[in-house]
């Protein structure tokens, strides 16, 4: 029985989805105004393992996760760099897909964009209007009225008396109070703009989420997830501006990943301490990465460092080595092991408690394989299948222990050569010679490994 940690009642339920054995999400997607960092990669890897494990668990999953590809910084970015704002948000969203499928994030099933998606939203903002929700102002900005709406701050847990007060809430004269918030922007000159019954404009953030995902999903549907910087304001307007357009509840279930931290500070591009994904593929593998995220609840804090990567290699190395020389067949079902790893992921999702299953079993296939027992096979088979089903090893074994992150050092033929001359060596009893090979591949990390097959090597 699934249970999810929902955020607005600050409590795990029982999930129970609108309609049964559907599951509708949507998740807040990526600013394409530049390359994506660790932070981002935390959010897609947790909903993609949310998407699969929904999957496994026999759901029809319907996964909207959407592109914001017109904000000011968008329209900052492409004026600094002197070129047209689509050719920015088309080259940032195909970077953003080469990263995230090498870190084994699916494609979710829709991936709107927000200036697809134009009618939708001003159609949600004349509902708002006509029912009194929102205001034009004197310079032409559209604004939800915040006080109209009862349930503000649920979600966060923020009373309006006290954001009111707060020295993070900015002065806008144009605005009736000022908490309002923007839903349609006039546009300044030069700028991108679509036409409307308001004057010349583009969507504030928070509406094209509201639009797209009622437009797409419905009215009511059942988890609405995202980082945990997107609470407030982001997903707290958009409550406010969903249920006051169609006077039904917007989502049941709404669950945040917490940040990826490095020196007790969110990872952000604001703070300027990020690390772009592709920058730490050059120096960790995309399973790596994965590996790192999900050894983590992913509610809680995690720290960014080179030592935790580290530790994720050599946990994927541990649990590919067990894998090695071990044939794979037909999954042996209803075992202790699957109980636990489903009991784990049944309890919101605790990855990292369905990884330490991976482990317990991977120690017990290497001591059958130690004790050359007819349950390897199977203890083999169930180690993959548990695993994949959040995307985890999925390669080969011995490719994925041979395999180098860059083009530094020996290449793979060159090693096997080295190999070969050693294995010369020891057959002419020049153990001198056979060492030096040794360690010189030590050196260049290196490790072999003698048995009675021969000797294999990996990075």
């Amino acid at each position: 029985m699934l249970k999810i940690y929902n955020n607005l009642t600050n409590q795990k339920e029982i999930f129970v989805p609108i309609e049964p054995g559907k599951v509708r999400m949507y998740v807040c997607g990526i600013t394409v105004y530049d390359y994506c960092h660790i932070g981002h990669s935390r959010a897609y890897i947790v909903f993609d393992m949310v998407t699969r494990y929904l999957r496994h668990a026999g759901y029809d999953v319907t996964y909207i996760r959407n592109i914001t590809d017109i904000d000011d910084k968008i329209i900052q970015r492409a004026n600094e760099n002197n070129e047209d704002f689509h050719e920015l948000t088309k080259r940032f969203i195909e970077a953003m897909h080469e990263d995230f499928n090498k870190l084994g994030i699916l494609m979710p099933d829709i991936e709107p964009k927000a200036t697809d998606n134009i009618p939708a939203i001003l159609k949600m903002i004349e509902t708002l209007i006509e029912k009194g929700f929102a205001y034009q102002a004197d310079n032409g900005d559209v604004y939800f009225a915040v006080s109209k709406f009862d349930h503000y701050g649920e979600l966060s847990g923020k009373r309006i008396e006290d954001l009111r007060a707060g020295e993070r809430v900015d002065i806008d004269t144009n605005k009736r109070d000022p908490m309002d918030f923007v839903l349609w922007k006039t546009a300044k000159e030069g700028e991108p703009f679509w036409e409307s019954s308001y004057g010349k404009g583009r969507p504030g953030w928070h509406i094209e989420c509201s639009a797209m995902s009622t437009e797409m999903l419905g009215n009511h549907f059942d988890i609405h997830g995202g980082g945990q910087d997107l609470q407030f304001p982001h997903h707290e307007n958009e409550i406010a501006q969903s249920e006051c357009c169609t006077g039904e509840k917007f989502v049941n279930y709404w669950m945040h990943n917490g940040f990826v931290r490095v020196n007790e500070e969110k990872m952000s591009k604001s703070l300027g301490n990020f690390f772009t994904i592709r920058d730490v593929l050059k120096e960790y593998r995309a399973e790596e990465i994965r590996f790192f995220i999900l050894s983590s609840h992913y509610r809680s804090q995690i720290n960014y460092s080179d030592e935790q990567l580290d530790q994720s290699r050599s946990g994927l190395e541990r649990l590919y080595s067990a894998l090695l020389d071990v044939e794979t067949g037909d999954v042996p079902q209803g075992t202790e092991y699957q109980q636990r790893f489903e009991g784990a992921m049944n309890d919101d999702f605790n990855t990292a408690d369905a990884i330490a299953v991976l482990f317990d079993l991977a120690r017990e296939l290497n001591r059958t394989k130690a004790e050359k027992s007819t349950e390897v096979v199977a203890l083999a088979s169930l180690l993959r299948y548990l695993a994949g089903i959040i995307g985890l090893l999925e390669a080969d074994a011995a490719e994925f222990l041979k395999s180098s992150v860059t083009d530094d050092g020996l290449s793979d033929e060159s090693i096997d050569q080295k190999v070969a001359q050693r294995h010369q060596a020891k057959a002419d009893k020049d153990w001198t010679l056979a060492d030096q090979i040794r360690d010189e591949l030590t050196g260049a990390g290196i490790i072999l490994e003698d048995s009675a097959d021969g000797t294999r090597w990996r990075r």
